[in-house]
């Protein structure tokens, strides 16, 4: 764990110092040699401190760690992981007090089993300040949780398996402005029922995940393209009864649902075995703002679709793993307008090859990240991929067989910025090829599963 500087108020040093206890953090020379700026003692008043030990102590300018004030400590406790954060504050009620500063817990998820009743529960998440809640396991009603938490800004119900409508419907009874994220993923008994309540009272929800939540079908998309404008975030993973119909009620393409919701950033449609080249048709002319769009194992989506996609200058991130009816001309559809695009996984996608590289070399150049695996590619290919996507940060090309050392030296004569590179299952590789990658400066990770020295 790296631990700031807290002598440098602006947190620009680093200190590598791992303590075990905030005791130990104490005798880190970073943290001394600028300790006497938080505890400054003038002669004239000296501050008398408890030490956690209890004894009353007059520092005569010696400066101990519980002399630190509260927003100070407040600050090395922030960087507690959470049963650190719980343990700090039995050492003294110094500590304890400022363990309790809400800024301690920022960002903090409470995961919470909820079996019997216990009334401090959520009044302690309160003073805390905690706002996020992730429910593993729910055997009393919700409604305990969102009337004990008021303000909360997410609820994560993933995987609450005997969670229904029913039980959904009396938790949500009034509007809850404050709530913004909301997982409902592989929560199998909830049904578009759930989502006219979902959409009457929680309006202001961004981002909504129903992956796995197999009783979904278009007649909830539609409920949601009406009653959640602005949502941003929408994840219908193996919601298996979704089809092109329900894509377009949320791109707004009926008159039933409106403008839809035309603010999306993030759609994920992995598994939906009912879309096709339509649904993408609605996605192009009805969300503007998309960014990231997950298709990936959609068997009905073929090359033709992908002439939609490369007209959509906001789509940043595209999935299509183990599409396969995507070849080599879907993807030269995508390079056409591809610009755009940082991010591509055609992984597993049989039809691809070489000649898609050679499209994406020439038109879409902006990419960081791409994965290939099990693509038949060849060095030849990546030849022409790393001389003009210098820009590339990952690089997936697991079991792609093909790729030997000179592949590899390719890669480490240009793809300077290099951090990450998947050659699990390159079994043509050799040491020589190896050696050349670990010389790029940046490189961090290295998957190397089922490569066999030779």
């Amino acid at each position: 764990m790296q631990w700031p500087c807290i002598g440098q108020a602006c947190m620009a040093v680093e200190c590598s110092y791992t303590p075990w206890c905030m005791y130990t953090l104490y005798t880190c020379p970073c943290f001394q040699q600028k300790i006497d700026v938080y505890c400054y003692q003038s002669r004239a008043k000296r501050r008398r401190c408890i030490t956690p030990k209890g004894q009353d102590n007059d520092m005569s300018g010696e400066a101990h760690i519980s002399c630190l004030f509260p927003e100070i400590l407040a600050l090395i406790f922030s960087y507690l992981d959470v049963k650190d954060k719980g343990r700090v504050a039995k050492v003294c009620r110094a500590w304890r007090d400022a363990s309790y500063h809400r800024s301690v817990w920022r960002g903090v998820e409470a995961k919470l089993h909820i079996r019997r009743t216990n009334p401090s529960l959520f009044p302690s998440l309160v003073a805390r300040g905690i706002r996020r809640v992730q429910i593993l396991s729910l055997r009393r009603s919700l409604s305990h949780v969102l009337q004990g938490m008021p303000n909360i800004q997410s609820l994560n119900l993933s995987g609450c398996y005997n969670l229904t409508d029913f039980g959904l419907s009396h938790a949500f009874v009034h509007e809850i402005p404050t709530l913004t994220v909301l997982n409902l993923s592989l929560c199998k008994q909830i049904t578009d029922t759930s989502l006219w309540r979902i959409a009457q009272y929680l309006k202001n929800l961004e981002s909504l995940d129903l992956a796995g939540c197999c009783n979904i079908n278009n007649t909830g998309l539609l409920v949601i393209a009406r009653g959640l404008p602005k949502l941003k975030c929408l994840n219908l993973r193996s919601c298996r009864h979704v089809s092109d119909v329900g894509i377009g009620y949320l791109a707004g393409m009926s008159s039933e649902a409106a403008k839809g919701v035309c603010n999306l950033e993030e759609l994920v449609l992995q598994d939906c075995q009912k879309i096709t080249d339509s649904a993408l048709g609605s996605v192009a002319q009805g969300l503007p703002q998309l960014r990231a769009l997950n298709l990936s194992f959609c068997c009905g989506v073929t090359d033709s679709g992908m002439v939609n996609l490369s007209r959509m200058p906001s789509l940043r991130e595209l999935n299509l793993r183990s599409c396969d009816n995507i070849s080599d001309i879907g993807i030269a559809h995508l390079a056409e307008c591809g610009g755009h695009f940082t991010s591509l996984d055609v992984s597993f996608c049989d039809k691809i090859g070489d000649a898609a590289l050679a499209h994406i070399s020439q038109g879409m150049y902006n990419l960081t990240n791409i994965s290939l695996s099990s693509c038949h590619v060849t060095d030849d290919g990546l030849d022409r991929l790393v001389r003009n996507l210098h820009g590339l940060t990952t690089l997936n090309i697991g079991q792609c067989v093909k790729v030997t050392d000179r592949g590899l030296k390719l890669i480490g004569d240009h793809l300077h910025k290099l951090k990450c590179i998947d050659l699990y299952g390159c079994t043509k590789i050799t040491t020589v090829g190896l050696e050349r990658i670990m010389q790029l400066p940046c490189l961090s990770v290295l998957n190397l599963g089922l490569w066999h020295k030779r």
